[in-house]
Parts: structure tokens; sequence; C-alpha cells
């Protein structure tokens, strides 16, 4: 594989140079430290929410199934970014061969997609559970729901060997430095020195098929919930199920506005600081906070927590 992609690659960069978070010595020491916690803690929250997940049969559940596999796609994604964030932190510069860097592109793509649907997927679980309780046992069988995942999986793959096969046939002629910390569409389309146009357009139109696509199906969702709860007899109903979709929709728009602003655009785009910063968001931030408010916020998850503390 990693001759296929040299060969690929028609011009004679061998390797790029990753710019990383450009900052002082002592300030780049203090946001390594900070950000390996925050790697650390994301690992070991998402494998505290597989582990309860897995263990237990209370947890059996759609809901669960969907955020299951949130938490192990949260785990990768962040293991694909991360590492190049601490290494530029630590060793300037940081240098990553063009097949390291067009496999990094590859699993941040894919996984990013399949964040997307996935996300989707979890919404429109929501809507049946809250919307149509009757049929929810039916329309959220095992079935479908092994199916809406697998989709998810393979729909962000697809999507990414697309673009990464696009990206991974330019030339790259020099300069070989990329602003940003880990290796992203745009930075590397900054560099070629060959026609991008159909790369772009490739890069456009799959942005805006898999994101507004997967958008468009979260927020029909959450508007059908939030029309249903208005509905509700009873205001503790109303309280508790607006509380569980107002702490999803401030996931969800997070992310999916950041996502929307760097990438739903034409792809060579000059890479600024700001890209970066908003690229943590999504990156780190996300991905952290994502199993606190789906999950340990989560009353069935604290019960079953408790026994998991107290060994019962």
């Amino acid at each position: 594989m990693g001759r296929s992609l040299e060969s690929a690659n028609m011009s004679g960069i061998q390797e790029f140079i990753l710019l990383g978070l450009s900052a002082s010595q002592g300030i780049r020491d203090g946001l390594f430290v900070i950000f390996l916690t925050l790697y650390l803690l994301t690992l070991l929250e998402n494998m505290l929410i597989i582990y309860l997940i897995c263990g237990h049969s209370e947890l059996r559940k759609p809901m669960y199934f969907f955020l299951g596999n949130l938490s192990c796609l949260e785990m990768c994604y962040v293991s694909v970014t991360m590492p190049s964030l601490l290494v530029g932190l630590r060793a300037t510069p940081c240098r990553v061969s063009f097949t390291s860097c067009i496999i990094q592109l590859f699993l941040f793509v894919s996984l990013i997609g399949t964040k997307c649907t996935l996300l989707a997927s979890m919404a429109y679980d929501r809507y049946v559970a809250i919307c149509r309780p009757l049929h929810y046992p039916l329309l959220m069988r095992p079935q479908v729901c092994l199916g809406l995942a697998m989709a998810s999986w393979l729909g962000g793959l697809f999507i990414s060997v697309i673009k990464t096969t696009c990206i991974a046939n330019l030339s790259y002629c020099g300069p070989n430095v990329l602003n940003h910390f880990f290796c992203d569409v745009s930075p590397l389309l900054n560099l070629s020195c060959t026609h991008v146009s159909l790369t772009e357009l490739v890069d456009f139109i799959s942005a805006i098929i898999i994101f507004c696509g997967s958008l468009l199906v979260a927020l029909a969702s959450y508007v059908a919930i939030g029309k249903a709860v208005l509905h509700m007899p009873s205001a503790a109903a109303r309280c508790k199920a607006f509380s569980t979709c107002t702490s999803h929709l401030v996931v969800m728009g997070f992310f999916y506005s950041v996502v929307l602003f760097i990438y739903s655009r034409p792809g060579r785009i000059e890479s600024t600081d700001l890209n970066k910063v908003l690229s943590v968001v999504y990156t780190v931030a996300t991905p952290m906070c994502s199993p606190i408010i789906y999950c340990l916020r989560n009353k069935e998850v604290h019960t079953v927590l408790r026994k998991t503390l107290h060994g019962r």
C-alpha cells in the first residue's frame, strides 16, 4: 500500500511538515499537558461507556447500541488526529511521510463521515421512541439497528475512498509545509501543483451529501420530536424530554456548524489559525463532551455505574 501511494504522488515530495498549533515554547508545553489529559480522559470515558453497555443487559437497547458505536468511533477519531497534535507540540518541526499523511487523511475522512450518519441514526431512533412508541420494537428491531450502524460505517468508508483517492493522485511539487496539526483536505489541496477543479468538485459534493444529508435527517427528527413533546399532557414529561433533546442538540450543533463551515466549501481555501482552532473543537472538544452529555447524565447509566462500582 505504501508503494502504491508513493507512486500515486508524481512529485518529488516524500514528506510533509506540519506547523501544528504555533505558540511559544512555554505555551506549547502547557498545551501538551492539557491535550494529553483531554486525550486520556476521552479514551477513559468512552471505554467506560462501552464496558457498561456490553456488560449489562439493562443497557441492551437500540439507543445504547448506537451510543456504543459512537463511543467506539470517538476513540478511533481522537486517536487519528491527537497523536500528531501532541507530537507537533513536542517536536518542531513535525514531519510525516506522504504515505502516513494520506493514511491519516483516509481514516479521518472515513470517521467524520461515519459520525455524521451515526448522529442522524441516533436522532431517528429518538424520533421513533418519542413519536411512534407503539411501533418502536418493530421499527428499531436489532436487524434495523445493525443495518443503520453498518450503513454509517460503510458510508463513511465509501466517501473516504473517493476523496482520498482523488487527493492522493494529485502532484505535489513544493513547498511541503501544511499549516495544520494533521493532514486535512484543504491544506493538502493548497499544496498541489496540478489542476484540482475535479478534486474540489468531488470534495464539495461529497461534503454536501454526507454532511447536509445527515443534518437534514437529524433536524427533521428533532423538529418532529419537538412537536410531539409540546403535545404531551404532563409538564414533567415535557421538561424531561426537552432537557434530553436540548443537550443532544447542543453537541450536534457544535459539531455540524464547525464541520459545515470548514468542509462544505470549495476545498482549496487558505488554511488559517481560525481553521485550526475550529478543528480543535470537533476533533478534541466534542469527543470529550459527547460521552458526558449522551450517557453519563443518563439515569439508567448512572444506575448501572453505581452497581458496577459497588460490585453488584
